[in-house]
């Protein structure tokens, strides 16, 4: 109760200040309520020409900010999505790439093996067709031998027994000679 009184105290001495500038300063009811109905005319127009159309700009913009927040949103989404398979992408070509280095390592131990396979067969092609040569020149060298020790033979034998030696002599000389050397 103690409040009403202190708040009825308060409006009387509103209302006597408001009293108190309205004589200071020269109020004239019926020119302010012709200020009054003509703010209202002017806020009336105000409102329907003025502040319905900003209203209007506002929420337009309103929407078109929503609209940019909501872009913008999905322009992240869609940025980490591309991230996420780009990614992906370098994992599986990173796979890839050590797929291939792997079939090439493979490859080249293949064709290193393929190679030095074929190097050991030319090798030991050479070694054996040295060993013919070698094998057919021994064979050359044994049958000059032969022919020189023959006539080194015949041409002994005719100087010590001092007669010339006929062909049937050189031929069995020949023979003898040989069958003691194979021997």
């Amino acid at each position: 109760m103690n409040h009403m009184i202190f708040f009825a105290g308060i409006g009387a001495d509103l209302a006597a200040t408001a009293k108190a500038t309205a004589e200071k300063f020269g109020l004239d009811a019926p020119h302010f309520f012709a200020q009054v109905i003509s703010f209202s005319i002017l806020a009336a127009l105000l409102y329907k020409f003025a502040y319905k159309r900003v209203l209007g700009v506002l929420e337009e913009r309103r929407q078109t900010i929503a609209e940019s927040l909501a872009n913008a949103e999905k322009i992240k989404k869609d940025l980490a999505n591309a991230q996420t398979k780009a990614q992906e992408l370098l994992s599986q070509a990173s796979v890839q790439g050590n797929k291939l280095i792997e079939e090439a390592r493979s490859a080249a131990a293949r064709v290193q093996e393929v190679e030095t396979q074929k190097a050991i067969a030319t090798a030991n092609d050479i070694v054996a067709k040295a060993r013919q040569a070698s094998e057919v020149e021994l064979a050359r060298m044994k049958a000059e031998l032969r022919k020189e020790m023959v006539r080194l033979v015949a041409e002994t034998t005719a100087k010590v027994s001092g007669k010339v030696l006929t062909l049937d002599d050189q031929k069995r000389l020949a023979d003898e000679t040989t069958k003691q050397l194979a021997a």
